[in-house]
């Protein structure tokens, strides 16, 4: 493909900014009124404390069913994610850049002094743009941190199912594909069925709302995290039963690392004095966890995450680099995230830390980092 056709196909339509009007009017809609457990988040500085309506699971399978419905009746193509790829990565791009613009003028008008929506400025237009100025802006009631990782998380599964949907037409299916496709089916369903854990986690307890949030939620995650698929449209990989079956291996303990990891965290905040691996967790300072996968490494959880992404990335062979860009950016972005990590954790519980350190050297590979 050449520049110019490249940039022809990279232009919006308006079919591209319908689909991703009904994709967010779905999600908004579907996220205010179907049932789901309403789990309070972390206390903020002023005292006060959000609830999330964790219903991502029901919602994604009634949209996967309206979809598949609407197949049927011949209104859909299940491949049109698949055919405008492209111009719906540029669509969304353009809509994460305008709503972050809203984002910081809004917030730079707001009289609201609570700490979820109190404006943190620090002088420096660019900055507060990338990083956001309030911690949980709203929208109509919706939190729109929790809003934005949802919907991200659903595009990334429709991006491939839609892909799926491709080669199955196109007669391109292979062993590579389902594989692919499996893995990430099971991590991301995986990630609506443990919803609320997403509602202690650093980005939603501490990060602000800006540019960096939404464009790493709505672009980044979908459009990337799906190379692979990509890559595999127009690369046939045969894979020996060998590798299948090394493969799923890292995929597996991947996931009994991340999985296990954020679950003990997310149970030791809501109840410290809870078993971990059948005994008694040990803390320090009763504040840090220092047991099972937290006594291992101070981010295990991290490791969980590098080897659930090689596993996506395994199917495609070893002949291109291109499928394995996300396992190497991630690798990159959470050797930097740790490290911002430890700085923050150094400086918040201070001698508390040093005696973590101490008791736990590794980073996030026992005995290698």
């Amino acid at each position: 493909m050449d520049l110019g056709s490249l940039l022809h196909l990279l232009i919006p339509s308006w079919n591209s900014v319908a689909i991703l009007a009904f994709f967010f009017a779905y999600l908004a809609i579907a996220g205010s009124i179907l049932p789901g457990k309403l789990v309070p988040g972390a206390v903020l500085q002023d005292g006060s404390r959000l609830h999330y309506r964790c219903n991502g699971l029901i919602s994604l399978l009634l949209l996967a069913g309206i979809l598949g419905a609407a197949s049927k009746l011949e209104i859909i193509s299940l491949t049109v994610i698949a055919d405008r790829g492209l111009e719906l990565l540029s669509t969304t791009f353009l809509f994460s850049f305008l709503v972050t613009l809203v984002l910081y003028a809004v917030g730079c008008k707001t009289s609201n002094r609570s700490s979820s929506l109190k404006p943190h400025l620090s002088g420096n237009l660019l900055d507060d743009w990338w990083f956001g100025i309030q911690l949980n802006p709203q929208f109509m009631g919706i939190d729109l941190k929790f809003f934005f990782v949802r919907a991200g998380m659903m595009g990334w599964l429709f991006i491939n199912l839609s892909i799926f949907a491709r080669s199955i037409q196109e007669g391109t299916l292979s062993r590579s594909m389902v594989l692919f496709q499996l893995f990430c089916a099971l991590y991301i369903l995986d990630y609506f069925i443990h919803e609320e854990y997403m509602t202690s986690t650093w980005d939603i307890i501490a990060e602000r709302l800006g540019f960096m949030l939404v464009f790493g939620d709505l672009v980044w995650i979908p459009f990337t995290f799906s190379i692979q698929g990509w890559w595999l449209l127009s690369n046939k990989v045969e894979l020996r039963t060998a590798t299948v079956i090394a493969n799923c291996f890292t995929f597996v303990i991947g996931y009994l690392v991340f999985r296990g990891a954020n679950k003990q965290k997310h149970v030791f905040k809501k109840d410290p004095k809870a078993p971990i691996w059948g005994k008694p967790p040990r803390v320090i300072g009763g504040k840090l966890l220092a047991s099972g996968y937290w006594g291992i490494a101070r981010h295990c959880n991290y490791l969980g995450d590098l080897l659930l992404a090689l596993s996506f990335s395994l199917p495609c062979g070893m002949s291109s680099p291109v499928p394995y860009f996300y396992p190497i950016y991630l690798l990159i972005l959470l050797t930097w995230r740790e490290r911002r990590d430890e700085a923050r954790c150094a400086e918040k519980y201070r001698e508390i830390w040093a005696e973590y350190r101490r008791l736990v050297p590794w980073r996030i590979l026992p005995y290698v980092y």
